[in-house]
């Protein structure tokens, strides 16, 4: 097993080389970084992630929580707006639409998924990016009709800020329960917020600061409502952050790297080499990558799916052939897939045992696999029951930073057939392409109910969306 790379201790006065703070090498990043900074292949890659957050947008509006949430903003009066609530006819000012479409955009836990770097930093410790920066981008480029240009480069200053700092913060973070989409969303959204707003420096030292102390989620509610329920409140509170800092309001100047500051409270230390100097160096989208999901589960079961679906239709099994599927992971992913015996949708998605049953029964695993019914079917259950998920030692040496799966499905005719899987369909390692996403927007925008005119206009627009004159033309594709 690799040995856990060092995290460096803190002191109240770890800088740059430059000699300036870590919170201030951030935020002169965010403010100084143009558009021909950033490569057209990391260009390339962030629409694919922005059409992926977009659909899911839609399908996340028809979901309980969606609905809830449209019910909670018309009950505080925010109904009314600049801001599109994807997926309704509502428009709210642009905290509460980049709530709502945050929820949205998790909801499916469908989202896309940043990668690691040091073979410690376990996948789930980082974050699912696009949910808590595309949301704020979108809500603040709409209300200001500004340019897709415009909307793009901020979403990619918030998803690099994000990416390193949960690359950085120590792996205690999320170890202890912190849910980093969570925490370090809300540097997302206040990096994307202070870009488009054009924030000075030192207010957006003190929009990052506000939205730091804003930071929380907890792991505890994974498979709830409230795990999307992050992702939107990253999103809107680096937008409140923002507010309040453009209006006068004060806080530290030196939230990230202060001994009582962001990474200390929140992981008791972090790597500074994986932020310092880092940020675009290499961009987080061109190394080491940010997964999209094929399936609408944790991604921590991707791989062990896109094997299992393999191993099913290279070898035609039937389910009434199957005795018993071992499946043997590392020990992080159990702590993360904690639903061993799911009695509804959104514990079926932190369960490797029905992502497992569920290839095995149907050979796919979409949004309509994905609901309480479903779960909850006899032979499904039965299915399950006969999915043993444990650690596996050649997984646990594999390394943290990758998602190693170990299947072996024992046939009732004594007959073993295995496989094993480090990265899904999806990665960098195995990835969409931008027809490939459009095809999963069209599931999702066809769950919502979505008409297939705005459909294929959000698919088009967002391809070239670079060279969008008024966000507002995206949005009208994606409003009621």
């Amino acid at each position: 097993m690799a040995k856990p790379e060092k995290i460096v201790p803190f002191t109240p006065d770890i800088t740059s080389q430059k000699g300036e703070g870590l919170t201030r090498a951030v935020a002169r990043f965010v403010l100084s970084t143009g558009i021909d900074a950033i490569p057209e292949t990391v260009m390339a890659l962030g629409k694919k992630s922005m059409l992926d957050g977009l659909g899911l947008a839609l399908s996340g509006s028809v979901a309980e929580s969606g609905k809830i949430v449209q019910k909670y903003l018309q009950g505080l009066g925010a109904g009314s707006g600049t801001a599109t609530v994807i997926g309704t006819g509502m428009k709210a000012p642009a905290r509460f639409a980049a709530f709502a479409n945050g929820v949205g955009m998790h909801a499916d836990d469908y989202d896309d998924t940043q990668l690691a770097v040091g073979r410690d930093r376990v996948y789930g410790l980082l974050m699912h990016p696009t949910a808590p920066a595309l949301p704020a981008a979108l809500a603040i480029a709409e209300s200001s009709g500004m340019t897709g240009k415009d909307m793009l480069l901020a979403y990619q200053l918030g998803m690099e800020v994000a990416c390193k700092a949960a690359e950085a913060i120590s792996p205690r973070h999320y170890q202890h329960g912190f849910h980093s989409t969570a925490t370090c969303g809300t540097l997302a959204s206040a990096s994307v917020a202070g870009k488009l707003y054009g924030l000075e420096l030192e207010t957006l030292l003190v929009a990052l600061a506000i939205a730091a102390s804003q930071s929380a989620g907890l792991r505890e509610n994974f498979g709830t409502m409230t795990k999307p329920f992050h992702a939107g409140r990253a999103s809107e509170s680096g937008i409140v952050a923002a507010d309040l800092a453009r209006l006068g309001w004060s806080a530290s100047d030196k939230i990230l790297e202060s001994p009582r500051g962001f990474f200390q409270a929140h992981g008791g230390g972090y790597d500074l080499e994986s932020i310092q100097g880092k940020l675009g160096n290499p961009w987080t989208f061109e190394r080491p990558g940010v997964s999209i999901k094929p399936h609408p589960c944790g991604s921590l079961t991707h791989p062990g799916m896109t094997r299992m679906l393999e191993l099913i239709l290279n070898n035609n099994i039937k389910p009434e052939e199957v005795e018993r599927i071992d499946v043997g992971a590392n020990h992080n992913m159990p702590n993360a897939l904690i639903h061993h015996r799911p009695k509804n949708a959104l514990q079926a998605k932190f369960s490797m045992e029905f992502c497992m049953a569920i290839l095995m029964l149907e050979r796919r695993g979409g949004l309509s696999e994905f609901t309480d019914e479903v779960v909850n079917r006899d032979d499904v259950q039965a299915m399950i029951a006969k999915v043993n998920f444990h650690v596996h030692p050649e997984a646990e040496a594999a390394g943290y930073d990758k998602m190693t799966t170990l299947i072996d499905i024992h046939r009732k005719d004594g007959k073993t057939i295995s496989g094993r899987a480090d990265f899904g369909k999806g990665s960098p390692a195995h990835p969409m392409t931008y027809d490939e996403v459009a095809r999963k927007f069209r599931e999702c925008a066809e769950s919502a109910g979505w008409p297939l005119e705005k459909t294929d206009g959000v698919i088009e627009t967002v391809r070239s969306i670079e060279r969008l004159q008024d966000v507002r033309t995206l949005t009208k594709l994606l409003a009621k």
